[in-house]
């Protein structure tokens, strides 16, 4: 398990355009989420032992903000030919069995991933109204093995300054989790991290 560090995306950067397929068939674009009070885009996948810790939390953060106005989508850029437990059809089990209600969609080619300069799962960036970019960061300071409760604090404290129309503090620490499983790694992805 190589530990891999958010690049930490310049803050204010819009959010990159996307139309990708949704577990449930459909197909989801940025555009279908505008009009919210901010957007949650979570890189994440199915087999990440960083995304299993916090799996429970992370259904239950986005139930939650979901109800106060924030959209929150899932998004699988994993290379499913060699890792075969983040395929499509085993995303649509995970999202049943952890609880998901965002939308869970699969980037094959890897070029939303890479637009956001996405390096790990998970990996969180909100966006205010405008879709403008205010928090890169962690869930929380909790990791598998390291005992600390999982609470969302960070996610929480970014996401309730979003909806009530505050800024959001510059000061945020790197999510850390597996590398994305690159079918070709961007030039921005360095690979490794220490924690």
């Amino acid at each position: 398990m190589v530990k891999t560090a958010s690049t930490m995306l310049p803050l204010g950067t819009k959010a990159p355009g996307f139309s990708l397929p949704n577990i449930d068939g459909s197909t989801v674009s940025l555009s279908d989420l505008a009009g919210s009070k901010g957007l949650l885009v979570v890189f994440m996948c199915n087999h990440c032992p960083f995304v299993k810790h916090l799996r429970t939390q992370l259904a239950e953060f986005a139930t939650e903000y979901q109800a106060k106005g924030l959209a929150v989508v899932g998004i699988s850029s994993n290379d499913v030919a060699n890792y075969e437990d983040d395929s499509p059809e085993k995303m649509q089990a995970e999202a049943a069995d952890a609880g998901y209600t965002f939308p869970y969609l699969y980037d094959e080619s890897q070029d939303v991933a890479k637009a956001y300069r996405a390096a790990c799962t998970p990996d969180f960036f909100l966006f205010d109204a405008d879709q403008s970019l205010v928090y890169r960061g962690q869930f929380d300071d909790s990791r598998p093995g390291n005992e600390k409760r999982i609470t969302g604090a960070d996610l929480r404290a970014a996401s309730d300054a979003v909806l009530a129309g505050k800024d959001v503090s510059p000061e945020q620490t790197p999510a850390i989790g597996c590398n994305i499983k690159w079918i070709e790694a961007p030039e921005y992805f360095t690979g490794v991290s220490a924690e």
